[in-house]
């Protein structure tokens, strides 16, 4: 997918900021105007910072590097579980778990738990409990579903964060910076860009906007898997044509070993047929 032009980032509304009164001077490089008491963003800019995140994207993918997508507004919850789903990708749209990348191995630890109640579900443990107690454990099971289940692939730390909105998800934020972990996010005219490591400065409120952004960095991370995919099938390709004429050394050098063993058989057997 092309990155999308500067109409289309119209279009979607991209250009919309807040009101003049709620603007964070940080965001100052990227405001082309104030029109109506609303600053308009440079989608000049948008589009340039769009292009610069999707190709480090589509290279991290492209490695094999897992990309956490935050998204817990609801304009954005159900368009960012579905993109980043649609990648393998792992995502946050309901409440941030507090310490989820700063104290990762206790998360990893619900997790397993989880893990553990399926396999109770599936051992007949669950018969020997109590109708109360299956309940207890079904529900704590739905409620790590909720908050975690789209995170279960996840055994290490991502390599990257994509966030919508780094107002409303400030403590993903913040523990992606502690942690020295890289921060993609769209930036509105109210939020502090100086947190962030590939900003794009877009309305993060409208769904069409939204959409644009994060769908262009998803394909880019798509084109960046299919290259791990030839990449890796060139690997094989090229690893059995090697394979090929060693295979065929071995096998003439054990056809010429063959009637030397013969030889020497015969070597042998011949002094013993002469003492008979």
């Amino acid at each position: 997918m092309a990155n999308p032009t500067f109409e289309q980032l119209l279009e979607a509304g991209c250009h919309f900021g807040h009101l003049k009164r709620k603007w964070n001077p940080a965001m100052a490089p990227y405001i082309f105007m104030e029109r109506n008491g609303i600053h308009i963003i440079d989608l000049y800019k948008t589009e340039a910072k769009l292009a610069e995140a999707a190709n480090v994207l589509r290279g991290m993918a492209k490695s094999g590097k897992k990309v956490l997508f935050v998204a817990t507004k609801k304009q954005a919850k159900q368009v960012i579980a579905d993109m980043a789903a649609s990648i393998g990708m792992p995502y946050v749209i309901e409440r941030w778990p507090g310490g989820m990348l700063t104290n990762f191995p206790t998360i990893r630890k619900a997790v397993r738990k989880m893990t553990t109640i399926d396999k109770m579900s599936k051992d007949g443990t669950f018969d020997n409990l109590s109708k109360r107690e299956r309940l207890q454990i079904t529900r704590q099971r739905a409620k790590l579903e909720k908050t975690l289940g789209s995170i279960a692939d996840l055994n290490r730390l991502p390599s990257a964060l994509f966030v919508v909105d780094v107002l409303k998800e400030r403590i993903a934020v913040a523990e992606a910076n502690r942690l020295g972990i890289p921060v993609f996010a769209m930036v509105d005219t109210n939020s502090d860009p100086s947190t962030v490591d590939y900003v794009i400065p877009a309305n993060d409120d409208a769904s069409k906007s939204i959409e644009l952004i994060a769908g262009t960095l998803v394909a880019a991370m798509a084109e960046g898997l299919e290259e791990r995919k030839a990449e890796k099938l060139d690997n094989e390709a090229a690893e059995a044509q090697a394979e090929a004429p060693r295979r065929e050394r071995r096998r003439v050098r054990r056809a010429d070993a063959q009637p030397e063993a013969e030889a020497e058989a015969a070597v042998e057997e011949a002094p013993a047929a002469e003492a008979e």
